[in-house]
């Protein structure tokens, strides 16, 4: 009886520190559902943005190519809200977010002109992951250090051999590992910074 008091008292911690992470699950859900024409109004589209339809570079991780692709980086968010929910605060992770969607954009602007557009939250999930890592080095420093060297490893392997197998086969289109590096660093550096200010 006490375990499964203790069980949902963890629960209910979780859910109250990490819900800006489940209210953007649940944007994703509802933007599935919009099928393609929610698709081509929010993903990013270089020409687009150029032209001044700048809400497509903080709306592109929200839209996915398919169900399975929306499913998948569900899943990798589920298992960052277990991981690191209560790492930070509500507002920082609503800054990490600002901060890390604008800087993938930026990036794949300013120094990826051959991707014309983009979807999907894999990005955002990298930058997630490495800011609750670093932000967690207070508590639980071996296995921040751990968990960032195993980024680092993916992240190089995406870098020299392409995306993991299997990967743009369940996305059902090409991966762009430029946003996985560029989600990383910034939220390496963003989510330092926060723990900084207020770390837990």
């Amino acid at each position: 009886m006490m375990k499964q008091a203790f069980s949902k008292s963890i629960l209910v911690q979780q859910m109250h520190h990490g819900y800006v992470l489940l209210i953007i699950a649940s944007i994703v859900l509802l933007v599935a559902f919009g099928g393609h024409t929610v698709t081509d109004f929010f993903k990013y589209q270089r020409e687009s943005v150029l032209n001044g339809q700048l809400w497509r570079m903080f709306t592109a991780p929200l839209v996915h190519l398919t169900w399975s692709h929306a499913l998948m980086n569900l899943a990798g968010l589920f298992i960052i809200w277990g991981l690191f929910a209560q790492t930070l605060s509500n507002r920082a992770w609503l800054i990490l977010t600002f901060c890390c969607t604008l800087v993938i954009s930026a990036g794949l602007l300013l120094l990826q002109p051959e991707v014309y557009w983009y979807v999907g939250l894999s990005g955002l999930l990298h930058s997630y992951f490495s800011a609750g890592a670093i932000a967690d080095r207070h508590m639980h420093r071996f296995t921040s250090i751990l968990m960032l060297i195993l980024l680092a490893g993916k992240l190089s392997w995406e870098q020299t051999l392409g995306p993991l197998p299997g990967s743009a086969e369940t996305a059902g289109g090409k991966v762009i590992t430029e946003a996985h590096l560029y989600g990383a660093i910034s939220g390496l550096i963003v989510g330092w910074l926060l723990s900084l200010k207020s770390p837990r």
